[in-house]
């Protein structure tokens, strides 16, 4: 069994990063080993929440999983609480980072035109350097704006999908190329005519790019993202092209935000997933 490390956070409630990416790559068939950044009793987007940083401890499950020999085919990194802590994931790198290990990096700083509580000037440079490292990148738009320095007001200022997508791509070739990974873009909102709303994610590799793009309901959950870059992974450790990966992604994500919009579950409480972790055995 293919064994995958996860450096994220694990909160309690919200349905977020280790709470969504254990059980995604469980089912995928994959052992998924945590390394938790973080404990909060609630994810961030509670009116309260208590956290425990863990920045300190991570040097632990190093030593302590070195001492084991171990050796993973994955890594998995996701939300993390400040630049200290990437520098951490440097050494755990340095480790356990191989040629024959995949590394995916899911850039966690923000969403819908919006940086996170813990985001930082420094945070994000060291961010940039890490994407170098990754096999691949799962920024949503706000953070692809982030590291490629495009600015999220422009992009909400087109009027026509075609300009929108173009220019998303450009940027989507821009990090393609800084960081040799290839990239998916999470959360397109293209305009579109007559009040209709769409969502969808772009694919950008050196040889090719691709888009796909579907109804959207308005609704927006916690732990969303994770469950996508979850799949991604474990769709890499399967062996699937990756495109193949981001449909399995978005149908599986589609069912459970459909599932929770029915039973107006309040967003920050995250999408009812579980039911439909069947969509990916």
């Amino acid at each position: 069994m293919k064994k995958v490390a996860v450096i994220q956070d694990m909160s309690s409630f919200g349905k977020c990063s280790l709470t969504a990416a254990m059980p995604v790559l469980s089912v995928m068939g994959m052992q998924a080993v945590p390394l938790p950044t973080a404990i909060l009793t609630a994810q961030t987007g509670y009116s309260s929440f208590y956290c425990e940083d863990l920045t300190s401890r991570m040097d632990y499950f190093m030593d302590e999983w070195s001492k084991l020999g171990a050796s993973f085919d994955g890594i998995h990194t996701g939300f993390v609480t400040g630049k200290e802590q990437i520098d951490n994931i440097f050494r755990f790198l340095g480790v356990f980072h191989s040629t024959d290990t995949t590394l995916l990096v899911d850039p966690v700083m923000g969403d819908h035109g919006e940086v996170y509580k813990m985001f930082t000037g420094d945070l994000l440079e060291r961010m940039k350097e890490l994407v170098k490292c990754a096999d691949i990148i799962t920024p949503n738009v706000t953070e692809c704006c982030l590291l490629t320095g495009l600015s999220f007001e422009r992009m909400q200022s087109y009027q026509h999908e075609i300009d929108y997508i173009q220019v998303l791509e450009e940027a989507g070739q821009q990090l393609q190329q800084a960081t040799g990974a290839k990239v998916i873009i999470t959360g397109l909102n293209p305009p579109t005519a007559a009040g209709k709303r769409y969502v969808g994610n772009m694919f950008v590799d050196a040889e090719r790019s691709f888009h796909s793009i579907r109804d959207y309901n308005g609704e927006s959950y916690s732990g969303t993202g994770d469950l996508f870059a979850s799949v991604i992974m474990g769709g890499m450790m399967r062996g699937q092209d990756l495109v193949e990966s981001m449909k399995l992604a978005e149908t599986f994500l589609a069912a459970a935000i459909e599932a929770t919009s029915k039973e107006q579950v309040p967003r920050e409480a995250g999408v009812h997933f579980e039911q439909f972790l069947r969509m990916l055995l």
